[in-house]
């Protein structure tokens, strides 16, 4: 059993999972904080969260239910009548999905819980294909945020704020996941459907290609999957 303990943010998908694999590799014992905020797919990636959450025999699992940020609104993962787009790897611009200040909601959470729990790091799966459309995904706003974390704590709590991947790509990730051994078949990453994933959103169409890049074939099931998946 590992001395020292991390918070790991899981979604359900593909980069989170990994990031676990990622943080046990690193020696910590995880505890799992997943949260649903009213997002199109959340019971599958709450089962999805809990199934990893058995494999990995973690410490602890915290469920948290942000439903202010479905009331807030503004995103396409939560608003009922706004369209999710179909992928456009090209863009650069921030997409429908983008909630917005997310990552700051839900690592204000993972911080109560990391000084809760003493441990002493807290992990998000965030990477660079991310952050080129969503402004709480750069790694200037990880640094903010370990300042935020840093003095909003008590003196004596030490909690480091790891992303990982930040530098990473997406094909990256499944590289390192596969090598780590990462059950991908029970991770989600369809913004759109609960089952099978749609496979022409943003992140069915990233993982996809990852999984391609990678030279692997993604183990979940779609309704439309590209040849060279």
């Amino acid at each position: 059993m590992s001395n020292k303990s991390a918070v790991i943010l899981v979604s359900g998908g593909m980069d989170s999972a990994t990031a676990v694999y990622e943080a046990m590799d690193q020696g910590y014992e995880p505890y799992f904080l997943h949260t649903s905020y009213g997002q199109r797919t959340e019971d599958k990636e709450y089962e999805c969260a809990q199934a990893l959450a058995e494999e990995v025999d973690a410490a602890d699992f915290l469920h948290i239910e942000t439903g202010h940020l479905a009331q807030i609104g503004a995103s396409s993962l939560t608003d009922e009548e706004m369209d999710v787009a179909d992928a456009d790897l090209e863009s650069d611009e921030i997409p429908t999905s983008y909630v917005p200040f997310r990552n700051a909601n839900l690592l204000s959470m993972a911080t109560s819980y990391a000084e809760a729990t003493d441990s002493e790091a807290l992990f998000i799966g965030a990477h660079s294909e991310d952050f080129s459309g969503y402004p709480d995904c750069r790694p200037a706003f990880f640094d903010a945020f370990q300042q935020v974390i840093n003095v909003g704590t008590k003196p004596e709590t030490e909690i480091e704020l790891k992303a990982p991947f930040v530098e990473w790509s997406k094909t990256d990730i499944a590289e390192r996941g596969l090598e780590l051994g990462v059950p991908y078949d029970i991770t989600w990453s369809c913004y759109r459907d609960e089952e099978p994933a749609c496979g022409t959103c943003d992140a069915c169409a990233f993982r996809l290609e990852a999984f391609r890049n990678a030279g692997s074939r993604d183990p979940i099931a779609y309704a439309e999957r590209p040849k060279f998946s």
